[in-house]
């Protein structure tokens, strides 16, 4: 079975089966599990009760249970007796009752519960076997009479099932090795017996329907990895116990607390007016479509040239050309629908499953070293040998593209020296658009309205339809957000008076100490909003900006993020300036094959460009701590990106190659670091989508492939629109403009009033 349609059938897989992918570490069959914190448990079990019934085995499972929600609770007692916890604060009440073998004490303890004045448990965790293995010295009468016992309790359970969550604890299997001579004779054949007996009683306890007893039978998956690790061969190892203890949390409390990667037991949310009048939109666009293609076909075929008998010339119909702004739209938007249910299928639909990460050093570097042996191979020369031409910046944003793409799916975060070394690659994005954007209006002197348009459309269009679709807020799409508002912050600085400019200045050093004190403010300004959070905060708390940069409520994130990298878009601009300032005065040396600098110079600064690359990755791979990192990574973050672009321009032959390969990718970063999000990773990032469960390198493969072609397409799409939405004529801009402002408006209207009805 590879799909689900409800967080039934991922119970079902979270309680049979699954498999370990390091130590300690348990990956249900094609869903996520949620490490539930003390809070959390808490917060879900509040006025609930638990109730364990059994041997020893379910003991053990009680007491690592209780841990998760008290890690202080100890395990002492009576071995052989009831024992309880409470938890007075979260009304929260966890029992054990001592019932080794199902007979009639079990049964009689468990009809109490099925009465209606007595107050039943809201979890029943019931097993028992190998008791009754035991002190019967496993003979076959034992197995008829406890085939008896659970036939007489089955329809007690089922009655407790439909009013409480129940579950029959499976038995695992025992190292018969390691048993001592008065537990010899349980035997896994024996377990396996009793096991079956168990399964098939409780499952035939209703005629005409499914039990709704469930089958806790996942634990004999991890005892049979675990157990060799038993000090007595009967009971598991700690870390097996806290594993099963884990899903049971999962099963009862996913549904309740609805953690983001705990796919498992989640059923699918509902949709939201928004999200409706979305798929209303995208069917009306692809059955217009559908219309407008069958008519114009028609139309064509009318039209077809034919001859004139007579005369034998050739006539000809004119026909609308193909092509036209109204079959674009309606073609990109026909197409755009059709991709965006693939979206809202792989990450809301419950319609393919989602598997945790689970980092490791070859999951990470080995990725890493094939996209380089393929990006060295499809080496072509450039068109021009400019310091940062268009195919060195496309390649350099791809390279960063992928190796960021490879540190998302391997979960490679939780690796401190891989994290800040991530960090740099997206301050070099954030580079890039600051020494892009100044470039383009220092030299073109562009500060038109159309121009401000198109940048703001290609960047946001895509996570603004992902935020409708998806039901996901702006500031979740963080890095579309951080560009946004650099874009902006660039363009207020360049376009205020006095407007400086480079054919303005033409070398002129008033203009350029102007344009300096310029930059010098801007850093100013970015200083004081870093040390003054309450002041961001305010700034991006007023409507209607806080609709678009809160998360969870507040702007913390936000500020956080921006923070994070608040100087290398200054970065960027500053060293525009400079390097656009020295080719005016031609001090450098951009031919083919031609060295920046002088041989002396261009040696001394390749030296020194290699030192502090080095210097940099050696301090970022002995960090210690993640805060103090973090703090000083703004302020040094630029040293290593200057030292890459030295490095990679100086010399003449490395200026004068790039890697197609790469610069492919780098033409759709944008949308690849987007479409990630929700088709290639899952639950908001913190899984991996599954298309095709069982074989996680084919699954990759297959996923990888069509979340490639999706980013192609929709970046074909956006382009197409670009052009159509935002025109060059002035007076139809401003139209449009105030059509799409007209938009938002009843899009934040929307979005209140949907807020207002979740509360």
């Amino acid at each position: 079975m590879c799909s689900s349609t409800s967080g039934n059938d991922s119970c079902e897989y979270l309680l049979s089966s699954g498999r370990f992918l390091g130590e300690k570490v348990w990956q249900p069959h094609s869903c996520m599990m949620h490490k539930y914190k003390i809070s959390e448990a808490k917060n879900c079990l509040v006025d609930k009760h638990i109730a364990f019934i059994g041997d020893s085995r379910i003991r053990q499972l009680f007491y690592s249970f209780v841990k998760i929600i008290n890690p202080q609770f100890k395990e002492e007692g009576n071995k052989h007796g009831n024992i309880p916890f409470e938890d007075k604060i979260a009304s929260v009440k966890v029992d054990f009752l001592w019932h080794p073998e199902v007979n009639g004490s079990m049964k009689q303890c468990i009809k109490v519960w099925t009465e209606d004045s007595v107050a039943k448990p809201h979890v029943i965790v019931a097993g028992a076997a190998t008791w009754s293995i035991k002190i019967h010295n496993g003979s076959n009468e034992a197995l008829s009479q406890y085939k008896m016992n659970i036939t007489s309790i089955a329809p007690l359970l089922e009655k407790l099932a439909k009013t409480s969550d129940v579950y029959w604890v499976l038995q695992d299997p025992v190292y018969e090795d390691l048993l001592s001579e008065n537990r010899k004779m349980i035997t896994n054949e024996k377990i396996d017996a009793y096991n079956e007996a168990a399964v098939s009683i409780l499952n035939s306890s209703t005629r005409n329907s499914k039990s709704n007893v469930k089958m806790f039978s996942v634990s004999k998956l991890i005892a049979q990895e675990t157990i060799m690790e038993s000090l007595d061969g009967l009971h598991l190892p700690e870390s097996s116990r806290e594993t099963s203890a884990m899903i049971l949390m999962n099963v009862y409390c996913n549904k309740i607390l609805k953690p983001v990667d705990g796919s498992c037991c989640q059923p699918r949310p509902p949709l939201t007016l928004i999200q409706k009048l979305a798929a209303c939109f995208f069917t009306l666009s692809i059955i217009g479509y559908l219309i407008f293609y069958i008519i114009h076909r028609n139309t064509h075929r009318k039209n077809k040239p034919c001859t004139d008998l007579e005369s034998g010339e050739e006539k000809k119909n004119i026909i609308n050309t193909p092509g036209s702004p109204l079959e674009i739209l309606l073609q990109s938007f026909c197409k755009l629908g059709l991709i965006m249910a693939y979206f809202y299928m792989c990450d809301r639909a419950n319609l393919f499953m989602k598997e945790n990460k689970y980092y490791t050093h070859s999951t990470f570097f080995i990725p890493i070293i094939y996209i380089l042996v393929l990006g060295v191979f499809y080496n072509e020369n450039t068109k021009e040998t400019k310091v940062l031409n268009r195919e060195q910046t496309d390649e350099w944003k791809g390279w960063m593209q992928l190796v960021i793409l490879i540190y998302h799916i391997s979960g490679a975060s939780t690796f401190l020296p891989v994290y800040m070394h991530i960090r740099v690659l997206v301050a070099a994005y954030l580079f890039q658009t600051g020494y892009g954007h100044f470039s383009y209006f220092w030299i073109k002197g562009d500060f038109g309205l159309q121009r401000v348009c198109q940048v703001l459309f290609r960047l946001n269009f895509l996570v603004v339809v992902l935020c409708i679709v998806m039901d996901r807020p702006y500031q979740f799409y963080y890095f579309v957000p951080l560009v946004t508002v650099w874009f902006m912050v660039i363009y207020v600085t360049l376009a205020l008076w006095p407007q400086i400019i480079q054919k303005k200045a033409n070398g002129n050093c008033f203009w350029h100490l102007g344009l300096l004190l310029k930059l010098g403010f801007l850093l100013l300004c970015i200083c004081f909003l870093a040390y003054s959070q309450g002041a961001f905060e305010k700034i991006f708390s007023l409507w209607p900006l806080s609709k678009c940069f809160e998360l969870k409520g507040n702007v913390y994130e936000w500020w956080f993020r921006w923070r994070l990298d608040r100087y290398v878009v200054f970065h960027g601009m500053l060293f525009a300036f400079i390097y656009l300032a020295l080719q005016k005065r031609q001090v450098l040396s951009e031919g083919k094959g031609e060295p920046l600098f002088s041989n002396k110079i261009s040696n001394f600064l390749l030296f020194i460009s290699v030192v502090s690359f080095l210097t940099y990755s050696i301090w970022a791979s002995s960090c210690k701590n993640k805060a103090e990192c973090n703090e000083l990574h703004p302020s040094v973050s630029v040293v290593q990106i200057l030292a890459f672009i030295l490095i990679r321009n100086i010399p003449g032959y490395a200026r004068s190659v790039y890697s197609s390969f790469f610069a492919w990718f780098g033409k759709i970063s944008l949308e690849l670091f987007i479409c990630q999000y929700h088709i290639w990773l899952a639950a908001d990032t913190r899984g991996i989508l599954v298309l095709i469960p069982g074989n996680p390198m084919l699954n990759i493969i297959v996923s990888t492939f069509i979340f490639v072609c999706v980013a192609h397409e929709i970046s074909q799409i956006t382009n197409d629109l670009a052009q159509i939405i935002i025109p060059k004529d002035n007076s139809s801009l401003l139209k449009r403009l105030a059509c799409i402002a007209a938009f938002f408006c009843g899009l934040l209207i929307l979005s209140s009033i949907q807020d207002k009805s979740r509360h």
